[in-house]
């Protein structure tokens, strides 16, 4: 059974939908990357699942389960028990997710004392083992210290450390390299890579850098208007795209042999005034008069699922022209 099992997902804000009917599996010690254009509810899906949404945010339709268990319902002082024991979540910015009162160690120890009842002069141990688990250089001075005495990189280590503290059964993981340079990038994802292996933690991984996605995804689930459009083993999307908006966004990437990087023509779409087309339609170099229809997620191989009406045409033009991207 897998973990984490999200069906039919909808979230509003009062009459308009962000998220329209997204759907997936989550397995132990397993990587789910999520990537898309920002504003197409990757993140949106993490706060859904973290039951961080805020009036008027709710969940209007679908189900989110926790080995078994539905999360969607649950008043706001049992989720409380469930967010940061057995979901935890590691955000784009350590600064702004860190208590710039608290002392390092105390804000990690507090994880222990609200989920695992344990004494603070416990929990202050514990932190300190985590600080070296998470590769931040002397874990007993670093733990008196406060957020704004250390690194970005060393920031990140730490929000990382909150997240695993408890050893949680999923880590939403929402753009965490994006304020980091390339090298601390490189160390944060293999360090969430062999956390995730020690523990057999489930990851969702969001961002929209491809290259963070290959790096350490098993499978990849591509987002446009609030849904999930293409969805498959990471190899098999990056080097086989089968929807058109999953090629764009590889062929927007770097490339040393091409002269110029090619973008996507258009603009995301306005979610208050999507209709009953497919909604790349205006975006689309593939576009037919069929697209007038919305297409729903169809099965192309093993895992592989596709919401195109000519995605046989646009996955057999992939397999002549491989994509960049290495996984």
């Amino acid at each position: 059974m897998s973990v984490l099992e999200v069906r039919d997902l909808e979230v509003s804000f009062g009459a308009t939908r962000i998220l329209r009917g997204v759907s997936f599996d989550l397995e132990k010690g397993q990587t789910l990357g999520v990537v898309g254009e920002s504003g197409c509810g990757k993140s949106m899906t993490g706060f859904a699942v973290m039951g961080m949404l805020h009036h008027p945010g709710k969940v209007s339709a679908g189900s989110i389960k926790l080995e078994g268990r539905e999360l969607v319902g649950l008043r706001e002082k049992e989720y409380r028990e469930v967010r940061g024991d057995q979901i935890a979540l590691v955000m784009q910015d350590p600064f702004t997710s860190l208590n710039p009162m608290m002392r390092i160690g105390d804000q990690i120890a507090e994880a222990y004392v609200l989920h695992q009842k344990l004494s603070w002069s416990t929990a202050r141990e514990r932190a300190v083992e985590m600080l070296g688990k998470v590769g931040v250089p002397s874990p007993p001075s670093s733990a008196r210290k406060y957020p704004h005495q250390m690194s970005g990189g060393q920031r990140q280590r730490v929000v990382i450390a909150m997240a695993f503290a408890c050893k949680p059964k999923v880590l939403i993981a929402d753009e965490p390299t994006t304020a980091l340079d390339v090298t601390l990038q490189a160390q944060i994802l293999r360090l969430i890579k062999q956390l995730r292996e020690e523990e057999g933690t489930a990851v969702m991984l969001i961002s929209h850098d491809i290259g963070a996605i290959a790096s350490i995804s098993e499978r990849i689930a591509v987002f446009y208007a609030g849904k999930i459009v293409e969805m498959g083993p990471a190899a098999q999307v990056l080097q086989e795209p089968a929807m058109p908006y999953t090629k764009a966004l590889l062929n927007a990437l770097p490339d040393p042999s091409k002269d110029r990087l090619e973008a996507i023509k258009g603009y995301p779409p306005d979610f208050t005034t999507l209709g009953t087309d497919c909604s790349f339609r205006p975006r689309c170099p593939y576009a037919i008069d069929k697209c007038a229809e919305e297409p729903a997620l169809i099965q192309l191989g093993h895992e592989h699922r596709v919401a195109c009406w000519r995605a046989e045409e646009v996955l057999q033009e992939s397999r002549t022209a491989r994509s960049p991207v290495k996984t």
